[in-house]
């Protein structure tokens, strides 16, 4: 019986803010998969053990879910005032498809300490104690995040007491800068609010015509209100992923949301498009009990929010929704601002499934468009196990 034996590529397996994933220096892949195609997506599906029709990622590193089918790709940068050149790739889980279209605000955390670590950043920029400052240039989406990586002894600090809601345990905070958060290369042309308006009457068939603040901004985004579509913000994974109807309803918003926001052309186009948008739904803040058991109540959060990733509810907040949503509640009459109270503000604490949250973002209205030079929030990362990740042939 012939065989094809197994191929050995080395690989990190990182945690970065609530989610983890498999990174790679583009250096260490295969020479197919060094450049975009069918030969690089082959790869990452089989590491990650996608498709897989029983929905589980059993034979791979994936944790099926959307949280943990993830993938990065790293490279020294070539461009100007940069350091890495950062790729993620959402891995799909029951079918054969990487989504290349956007980024992942949680593992932007974990870019930083994987490039200092692996030889990627300039050691005359790395300072043997204190704050390490990692210029990372996010490929997917043409944007500049800026990292803010703890150094101590000449090594990334990885431990500390920084507490992040939807993660068990303490670590050392990373501060993340998104410079000019607006997504201009997902198809609206550089407008933060592709429509032109901050909020809309959006027509979703089967639903209704719902109030939607659509923005570019960190991720495509589509932030509707709890109470139009029967919710009332404080809810958790069980309440909705296990609900068929609903999880087909919000795939419809996404549909017709994207549409509108100029990402696809035609609806059955989304098919091909599960990363990107996000949509999310917004509350005044009301106390609930978070998913670890904790009370999180009503005065310890500007609003609700609740967002869906790859057709289930996240388990706490996905990175780029979360600058989504601090670029959202800085802008007067938005959605997201409305929600939190609204008028002017430069941060926002906002409640999700597993805890609270804290963002910030500095917007300003300059000749009649509202624009946000960056957005701000801290996460931590962690290397869980590193070696290789074996692949068959």
């Amino acid at each position: 019986m012939t065989h094809s034996p197994q191929i050995k590529v080395p690989a990190i397996y990182m945690r970065g803010g609530t989610s983890k994933g498999v990174f790679f220096r583009l250096q260490d892949l295969p020479e197919a998969a060094q450049v975009p195609g069918a030969a690089r997506d082959a790869l990452l599906m089989r590491v990650i053990g996608s498709p897989d029709p029983y929905g589980k990622q059993i034979d791979g590193m994936g944790g099926a879910t959307s949280s943990t089918s993830k993938t990065v790709i790293i490279s020294k940068s070539t461009r100007p005032d940069h350091d890495v050149d950062y790729l993620f790739g959402q891995v799909a889980i029951d079918k054969a498809f990487v989504d290349w279209s956007g980024n992942c605000g949680n593992l932007s955390a974990a870019v930083g300490p994987f490039a200092i670590s692996n030889g990627l950043v300039a050691p005359d920029r790395i300072p043997a104690d204190g704050i390490a400052i990692v210029r990372i240039w996010q490929a997917n989406i043409g944007k500049t995040i800026v990292a803010h990586v703890p150094m101590t002894g000449g090594a990334v600090q990885e431990t500390g007491d920084f507490e992040l809601d939807g993660v068990t345990f303490p670590a050392a905070e990373v501060a993340l800068e998104f410079m000019d958060p607006a997504a201009d290369e997902d198809g609206a042309g550089g407008a933060m609010f592709p429509t032109g308006r901050l909020v809309d009457d959006l027509e979703v068939p089967g639903v209704g015509t719902l109030k939607a603040t659509m923005i570019n901004a960190g991720i495509p985004t589509i932030f509707v209100e709890a109470e139009a579509i029967g919710y009332k913000g404080t809810e958790l994974q069980d309440a909705i992923n296990g609900d068929e109807k609903a999880l087909s309803m919000f795939e419809t918003i996404r549909a017709y949301g994207a549409l509108r926001m100029g990402l696809i052309e035609r609806i059955e186009d989304i098919a091909k498009r599960q990363h990107t948008p996000k949509v999310a739904f917004v509350a005044k803040p009301a106390d609930y009990v978070a998913s670890s058991g904790k009370t999180v109540r009503a005065g310890d959060a500007d609003l609700l929010v609740r967002a869906i990733s790859m057709g289930k509810l996240h388990h706490a907040m996905m990175g780029t929704a979360a600058v989504a949503i601090g670029t959202a509640a800085a802008i007067p009459g938005t959605l997201v601002n409305l929600a939190a109270g609204g008028g002017e503000r430069e941060a926002v604490r906002f409640g999700h499934p597993s805890g609270t949250l804290r963002v910030g973002a500095q917007a300003a209205l300059v000749d009649g468009q509202w624009v946000v030079k960056k957005a701000l929030m801290s996460r931590s990362a962690r290397v869980l196990m590193e070696g290789w990740v074996r692949v068959p042939g």
